[in-house]
């Protein structure tokens, strides 16, 4: 089970060792086995940081997009407001 309570950075510099360690070679089969299962409970910590910033962005930018959006209805709505007087004022 992968260990959540490790922030990003901590997981992605013990899983650059993790792979420093396996390219330099020199372990047993079976410590190169612990070292490849540790590697991919790292890698999927940090996936999960990872996914959990890439929504809090898409989060961030849809509201930032939707007030955009409420912004210029607001001032269409200004625009038709100010023109709907004008006419009613030519007749």
């Amino acid at each position: 089970m992968a260990d959540t309570t490790l922030g990003y950075e901590q997981a992605r510099d013990e899983l650059v060792d993790v792979v420093r360690r396996l390219e330099a070679g020199g372990a047993t089969l079976e410590e190169s086995l612990a070292l490849w299962e540790r590697g991919e409970e790292l890698a999927k910590v940090c996936r999960r940081w990872l996914e959990g910033a890439r929504a809090r962005l898409d989060a961030a930018l849809a509201a930032e997009e939707a007030d955009e959006l409420a912004a210029g209805a607001a001032e269409q709505a200004r625009v038709d407001a100010e023109e709907a007087r004008r006419g009613a004022g030519q007749e």
